[in-house]
């Protein structure tokens, strides 16, 4: 029986457990990647672990989420980073470099290798054929310092694809159409496997797009081939010494078969408040529109601009729609400069915004009160881009650009015909913005330059025998770590500095929360399914282990974020019945009864008493023999100081 691609690349990899479905396996890093909203805290572990230089392949610090300096916050950061990166063995990637997800794609990634990054939209990189997957910061740290990195052998899905994408049919449709059929929880505990014929039809940049967005279905990651079309690009780097051909046998066995056919693909639009909610653009009707924002990681590449700039050109963004683009990196906007495309998209009226995140995590670009907002990003999220009444709308690139010139919603393929868009053989390439790090003979003279927003990782303490605490916060399904701790231009400058974020901790949900459990001392969240969906930002975790939560008991989990609650000590407990979720209020008194000592036995199911109502209730605490250590060590950072040594 052959093996999947995944199971190829996982396997050469494996340096700890067995190699079968559904056990915890550890594998090998070969690369790792930060960005600054995650990588401060990133940095800060790195250090406590007290591991002189880095021991991956590659390890690259971004430089694109805080890019908006309206204090020293983010300005203190990025220099505490670059000194990081330079005494530590990590290539810098400074301010105005791009995105970090599309530089890596640019620069970095090699097919065949493993990637983890801090960031969920990590799994850009399967684009080239790596196994890419978005993680916390503590998980990056211990990956940076010669851990392995722990995952769920999943389950494999094999996305067969036909036919070729008609005219103004895009990537971005591909994967929404995934989404629509599949979910944001579908993708849980499974990795997505790009197959067929129809692959040969997608360029590089495409594919990046489709496996980026994986991660709004919950995947651990996605993944294409490595092909002819691969090296090409590779090739068109300057990198093509770094190609290897990844497929998968031809009689690979998947657990899951999805059969899409690119030819009867439509355009598409995730309309709010998820990116599951998808419907095609005939269904939605002519919608009048109020902003259109182009970039982030998911479209922000040359192929996506060249095509944007087409439909501008000679044409004028429509007066009642403000539109705003921003180029996925500094090689992209070079290029754009060079080709003509900047001046045809400055001369229709679009605002060119720097190359970094911005409006996608929420740094400007807010949309007017419950204004129509189409964005080529991969979340709409209630309230992420920073107006808590604006209605996000998911679009492709072609279809954002032709509503910005008519005003409402419109099909791409009213346009016409449509040219063929071809990548140049060779692309502009100057690292200039990337600086190397300090040899390991300089690395003792480099300074470490922390501003006075940087503060330590929170005090953490082994597993007590017993917890009995009040539930300070029940929370429904879905709940995103947008929800939990929220982005923006006014939080994000705060992810070095756990006290004070730790203030905005869930206020989307409950304004009274933070000053509530911070009086309470300890205590329990209970919550739906889904619970801690979207990005990987482990600040969802440490702001509740500041404030005291002991555990989090909800129905079910999404996968990085239950990573994160081990990581940081706190319990992630599910419900056996979820019914049960019903018989708990907020405020109720738990009582997890001899817990170290259960969790120490391995039992995996035990009771916990409402001592409110009385009532017994079955829960499920499942831990590996690592993860059982973890916990009771008080989480990931002292287990692995000893571990590491």
């Amino acid at each position: 029986m052959g093996l999947t691609l995944t199971e190829k690349i996982l396997k050469a990899h494996v340096v700890d457990g067995e190699f079968v479905k559904g056990q915890e396996i550890g594998i090998k890093i070969d690369q790792t990647l930060t960005q600054d909203a995650t990588g401060t805290m990133a940095y800060l572990e790195f250090e406590a672990m007290g591991v002189p230089r880095v021991r991956t392949e590659r390890s690259v610090a971004y430089i694109d989420h805080n890019t908006l300096q309206n204090g020293f916050e983010n300005a203190d950061d990025h220099r505490f980073i670059g000194s990081v990166a330079k005494k530590h063995g990590i290539y810098f990637s400074r301010s105005g470099n791009g995105i970090c997800h599309q530089v890596h794609l640019e620069r970095f990634g090699i097919p065949g290798k493993t990637l983890i990054g801090s960031d969920s939209h990590t799994p850009t990189g399967g684009g080239i054929g790596m196994i890419a997957i978005g993680a916390g910061g503590l998980d990056v740290a211990v990956a940076m310092g010669g851990g392995a990195y722990y995952i769920t052998y999943p389950k494999i899905v094999k996305v067969n694809l036909t036919g070729k994408l008609s005219p103004w049919v895009a990537a971005k449709d591909v994967i929404l159409e995934v989404l629509k059929r599949l979910s944001v929880k579908g993708g849980v505990g499974k990795v997505i496997e790009y197959c067929g014929k129809g692959v040969k039809t997608l360029s590089v940049p495409e594919r990046a797009t489709i496996t980026n967005m994986g991660a709004e279905l919950g995947a651990t990651t996605s993944i294409f081939p490595s092909d002819e079309i691969t090296k090409q690009f590779l090739e068109a780097q300057g990198r093509g010494e770094v190609w290897t051909e990844q497929k998968a046998d031809d009689d690979a066995v998947y657990d899951e078969i999805v059969e899409i056919n690119l030819s009867e693909l439509v355009p598409l639009a995730a309309c709010p408040h998820s990116p599951d909610n998808v419907k095609s653009v005939a269904e939605i009707g002519k919608l009048k529109i109020d902003q259109v924002c182009i970039g982030s990681c998911t479209n922000s590449s040359l192929l996506d601009m060249m095509k944007v700039a087409h439909i501008l050109k000679g044409k004028t963004v429509h007066p009642d729609v403000s539109l705003a683009i921003a180029p996925g990196s500094k090689q992209v906007l070079n290029m754009m400069a060079d080709m003509g495309l900047l001046s045809i998209m400055i001369d229709a009226g679009a605002r060119i915004l720097e190359s970094a995140c911005g409006p996608c995590i929420g740094m400007g670009q807010s949309p007017n009160s419950a204004g129509i907002s189409l964005r080529t990003f991969n979340r709409n999220f209630l309230g992420r881009s920073g107006t808590k009444d604006g209605q996000i709308y998911l679009v492709s690139p072609e279809l954002a650009a032709i509503s910005a010139v008519t005003g409402y919603l419109t099909d791409p393929r009213e346009i016409g015909d449509m040219p063929e868009f071809v990548l140049p053989q060779k692309f502009t390439v100057h690292d200039n913005m990337i600086a190397l790090p300090a040899s390991e003979e300089e690395a003792d003279s480099v300074e470490i330059l922390r501003g006075p927003n940087i503060k330590p990782y929170p005090e953490t303490a082994p597993l007590e025998d017993s917890i009995t605490a009040p539930v300070s916060l029940k929370v429904e399904d879905n709940i995103t770590t947008d929800h939990i701790m929220p982005a923006g231009a006014k939080i994000l400058p705060l992810r070095s500095n756990i006290p004070a974020i730790s203030q905005h901790c869930f206020t989307v949900c409950d304004e009274t929360f933070p000053a509530r459990a911070k009086e309470l001392g300890k205590s329990i969240i209970v919550g739906g399914s889904n619970y801690g969906q979207g990005s990987s930002r482990e600040h969802a975790a440490l702001a509740p282990l500041y404030l005291g939560i002991k555990a989090v008991l909800v129905k079910s989990f999404a996968r990085i974020h239950r990573a994160n609650l081990v990581n940081a000590g706190i319990l992630p407990l599910t419900f056996v019945n979820e019914s049960d979720y019903d018989t708990i209020s907020q405020g109720d008194i738990l009582e997890l009864a001899g817990i170290r000592e259960k969790i120490q036995n391995g039992e995996t199911e035990f009771n916990i008493l409402n001592k409110t109502t009385g009532k017994e209730i079955p829960v499920l605490c499942e831990m590996t023999g690592r993860t059982k250590d973890i916990m009771l060590a008080g989480g990931l950072l002292d287990y692995t100081r000893e571990n590491l040594k």
